[in-house]
């Protein structure tokens, strides 16, 4: 027996053939070992005990221990000690003060027992280490040990096959699991409502790296409570013993599920913010009932629903009271779908009459006025929310689980309702997302309600122009006619524009093209009066200049009315024709094979100007020629020059000069008349007869 080598070689490297490798624990708390012979002679010296005595091997061995380490008060105490654990064999522990080298003196713990080796010779072994050092270490696994059992903090130590080695009550109550059903467990095993492969690939990172994950958030719903989405700030890193050697990953849970919602219900907050915001800019572009629908649909979806559905009593949409008792009928003005599009317009085809009995939600929605919640639909309620049960079958074929609809009320008057359906989103529609689709929903009622009251006008005015426009008769001397008349886009443009046609007497036809200025249902009726005026003045036969002055005379005694009109007398027998304007752009002329041409016509001004005599031009008007009268809104643009658009105009009359009448008039106001134009427009087109 002696002492080791000092250099320690080989220290931390298992045996060859050792299953494992040190843990290092002997090595934190410095163990030294004295092996002393039956005398109290030091006969082995181990390095730690160089490191806590300060005596070398060299110094210590074979010197009597008591003399080198006990202090003279202590040294009686300690011979008894020994010589009773080397008479007994009874193993002693405790703890006494020893000398170093340096005089100081130390507190030293002691395992003192005796040794047997193969010729029968006792030794005493004894195991010593600093008490500071064992208090130091005592301490840090008290104070570990609490940690971990009283912390808030999830905390788990995995293997290095990444199966659960310990985990604190805390990661129990965050996992929902005891530690029983933890231990010798994989996570996917454990948590399998994770994504569990990515998780463990982070795992198996950091072991093999060394390099810790920090804070990754992860999202779920556990097993113990469904319906409520849970998160937790997760973070990893590896675990190493003093020697370097990988223990396995250890990783913390903290669980952040109220600040997760939080930040959902702040983040849902903004979206709808944002929404409202995006909808009061999209919704009621135009005055038009289906595209106001169709802005309402295209904002809800994907956003808030998956499927959305826009329904117009169809009772609205004819201007009649709904009904209170009884079916709904409905039109699905627009449909918007982000999951399934082709079943969610089978289940409310789009434009197409609904009719849903009293017992279907979504006649309860408009009867009361008020939204109808679903929060999780079952298959009854889906035959509820449905029309029929084929559209039941659709939308449960096609996972509907969540249902809301509101009503569209505008003017204390409900126009029909918003159908709001949740397929692909794993959210149920709660009472946030019922307060947004109801201020959705007004926004846009207000907008359709403002749609139909136009459209009202609109077709009033529409049905008063068309009223006021003659019925040409079906047979001219001499002439083939045809005429076009096209309202502005804007019902307040409606009303100024007309033409006529008359038979006067000797075979003679009038041709009268005008345009009140203004426009409206005034303007409707200004313009009837000055038709009736001129077919007054046309039946006495007067010259066409006398004829415009009798009706600026006329209209200067009608208030605030100023019109522009161009009036033409055709006489078959001397193939002539006579005209007179009134501020009237001047008509087109074709002659036979020949490019049209604007007719070189004094302008005139227009009537209720007075105090302006109108002159007339003659020019003749033989068979194969063609004449054009039209009014400004077929010309005239806010971005054009005029000389273009006449050019314009010259070329679509010059190209159907040789084809009928109705496809001239159809082909000059395809080319310039773009849809929806800012004014009305009239067109005449007549042709001299062989």
């Amino acid at each position: 027996m002696g002492s080791t080598d000092t250099t320690r070689p080989g220290r931390g490297r298992p045996l060859a053939g050792a299953g494992t490798s040190p843990t290092g624990l002997l090595d934190l708390l410095s163990v030294a070992a004295v092996v002393l012979d039956t005398n109290g002679r030091v006969v082995f010296w181990s390095p730690q005990a160089e490191d806590l005595f300060g005596y070398t091997a060299e110094e210590a061995l074979g010197r009597y221990a008591v003399q080198l380490l006990v202090n003279e008060e202590h040294r009686d105490e300690v011979v008894a000690l020994f010589a009773e654990v080397m008479e007994s064999g009874t193993d002693w522990a405790g703890a006494f003060p020893v000398r170093h080298k340096n005089g100081s003196t130390r507190l030293v713990e002691f395992r003192n027992m005796r040794l047997l080796d193969d010729l029968g010779d006792t030794y005493a072994l004894g195991l010593a280490v600093d008490q500071a050092t064992v208090a130091r270490v005592e301490r840090g696994v008290a104070l570990s040990a609490r940690l971990v059992t009283q912390s808030p903090i999830g905390l788990a130590i995995l293997d290095p096959d990444l199966r659960y080695l310990t985990v604190n009550p805390a990661l129990e109550r965050i996992h929902g699991r005891s530690a029983a059903d933890h231990l010798g467990r994989r996570v996917q095993d454990v948590l399998p409502f994770l994504d569990t492969e990515a998780i463990e690939g982070r795992l198996r990172r950091v072991l093999e790296t060394g390099q810790p994950v920090t804070d990754r958030y992860v999202v779920g719903r556990p097993t113990f409570d469904p319906h409520r989405e849970h998160a937790w700030s997760v973070s990893i890193h590896r675990l190493e013993d003093a020697a370097g050697r990988v223990l396995g990953v250890a990783t913390s849970v903290i669980d952040i599920t109220e600040r997760h919602e939080a930040m959902i219900a702040a983040t849902r907050a903004r979206n709808r913010l944002a929404m409202i915001a995006g909808a009061s800019a999209s919704i009621g572009s135009t005055l038009d009932v289906e595209q106001t629908a169709h802005e309402l649909a295209g904002v809800v979806v994907p956003d808030l629903a998956d499927v959305a559905t826009v329904h117009v009593l169809d009772s609205v949409l004819r201007g009649r009271t709904p009904s209170v008792t009884g079916p709904a009928r409905f039109r699905a003005a627009a449909v918007a779908a982000a999951h399934a599009p082709e079943a969610a317009r089978v289940a409310d085809p789009p434009g197409e009459l609904a009719r849903y009995d009293s017992d279907r939600l979504l006649t309860r929605c408009v009867r009361t006025r008020r939204p109808v919640l679903v929060a999780e639909t079952t298959r009854q309620d889906l035959r509820r929310i449905a029309r029929t049960s084929e559209a039941a079958s659709v939308l449960e074929r096609t996972g509907v689980h969540s249902y809301l609809a509101v009503p569209l009320l505008a003017r204390g008057e409900v126009l029909g309702a918003l159908s709001l359906e949740r397929i692909g989103t794993p959210a149920s529609f709660d009472d946030d997302d019922t307060l947004l689709a109801c201020e959705l929903a007004g926004r846009a009622a207000t907008c359709i309600d403002n749609a139909r009251w136009y459209q009202s006008v609109r077709n009033t005015a529409l049905t008063l122009q068309r009223r006021l426009l003659p019925q040409l008769p079906s047979r001219l001397p001499g002439l083939a006619i045809a005429c076009r008349y096209l309202p502005a886009g804007a019902v307040s443009e409606i009303g100024g524009d007309w033409f006529d046609a008359m038979r006067l007497p000797g075979d003679r036809t009038a041709l009268v093209v005008g345009d009140v200025m203004g426009s409206g249902i005034n303007a409707a009726a200004s313009m009837g009066q000055l038709r009736s005026a001129t077919r007054a003045f046309a039946g006495l036969d007067l010259d066409p200049a006398e004829v415009l002055r009798q009706l600026d005379r006329l209209t200067e005694d009608v208030e605030h009315t100023i019109a522009t009109c161009a009036y033409c007398r055709y006489d078959p027998e001397q193939g002539q024709c006579r005209i007179s304007l009134a501020g009237h752009l001047p008509p087109a002329l074709v002659r036979s094979g020949r490019p049209a041409r604007l007719l070189d016509l004094p302008s005139g001004v227009p009537l209720g100007v007075g105090g302006t005599a109108f002159e007339t031009t003659e020019f003749a008007f033989r068979p194969g020629d063609q004449l054009a009268l039209y009014t400004d809104g077929l010309v005239e643009t806010r971005c054009d020059p005029i000389d273009a658009r006449l050019g314009t105009l010259l070329d679509a009359l010059t190209a159907t000069a040789g084809q009928g009448l109705g496809e001239t008039c159809d082909r000059v106001l395809e080319t310039l008349r773009p849809p929806g134009g800012d004014d009305d427009v009239a067109l005449l087109v007549a042709r001299v007869e062989p």
